[in-house]
């Protein structure tokens, strides 16, 4: 098995246990982002382009939701308040 294959196996590992466990702390969305960010990189190793646009992109949707989830005061809703 070459270098290649095993970090790309290593990185969709990190994507599905990171995913399952993400309910449990805001830092298994955060270690979701980076496999799907190291899946991205594989991609590119391989050419595989299509593939390398979706990791990236649910790289950013999972940065996105970990910055969300980690810091909610900043990210809420600004008319919340004046609904109460």
């Amino acid at each position: 098995m070459q270098a290649i294959e095993i970090f790309g196996i290593f990185a969709i590992t990190i994507m599905v246990v990171s995913y399952a466990l993400e309910d449990r702390n805001p830092h298994f969305i955060a270690l979701f982002a980076l496999g799907c960010g190291m899946a991205a990189v594989y991609a590119l190793l391989i050419s595989s382009y299509p593939f390398l646009i979706a990791e990236s992109l649910w790289c950013l949707v999972a940065f996105a939701r970990w910055r969300r989830v980690r810091n909610p005061k900043v990210h809420s809703d600004p008319n919340s308040a004046q609904r109460s």
